[in-house]
């Protein structure tokens, strides 16, 4: 039987995500791309860095954007209470995501407003998320266009930021 098995790389398997020595959780991804061998003890990687909770989107008006990012991507707010005299601190989230968006301009960065910002929306399917997202509304300063490394799209929010819509791999 086990000469009719195809045969894998021991490396690429992840039997246990659960470490005995933390109360952490990591991904296969996580534990493919670092090797990490059964034998290996996590314990002192307890302080790493773990992610990205949020990334902030510099807007203009806090309540229109909250109601295009809720209303029209579909976010959730996770956190919306006073920070400063002039903004809210407004945290949003995808449903069943580790990452958020904050609805935030620090001070002195309001030129940052209306500017193509690095962040990108992944959905399964890029050109009916697009059409979605266009009947809500939604412009879009380049349509969905497949390449040789996945498909996407660039759309804006009210304040004229721009980010990509693509595709998960």
């Amino acid at each position: 039987m086990a000469d009719q098995v195809a045969h894998q790389h021991v490396r690429d398997v992840v039997i246990q995500q659960w470490h005995s020595y933390t109360s952490r959780y990591y991904s296969n991804e996580y534990l493919i791309a670092r090797k990490f061998s059964a034998r290996y003890s996590r314990q002192r990687e307890v302080d790493m860095i773990r992610g990205i909770k949020f990334v902030g989107v510099p807007v203009r008006d806090q309540n229109v954007a909250l109601k295009f990012y809720t209303e029209a991507l579909g976010m959730k707010v996770m956190t919306d209470q006073p920070f400063t005299p002039q903004q809210r601190w407004i945290e949003l989230k995808f449903p069943g995501a580790d990452t958020g968006v904050t609805l935030f301009t620090p001070p002195g960065q309001e030129d940052r407003v209306g500017q193509f910002q690095s962040i990108s929306f992944w959905c399964d399917d890029v050109f009916a998320e697009a059409d979605a997202l266009k009947r809500k509304g939604v412009k879009f300063t380049k349509e969905p266009a497949t390449e040789s490394w996945g498909t996407a799209a660039v759309f804006c929010d009210p304040d004229g930021n721009q980010f990509v819509l693509s595709s998960r791999k």
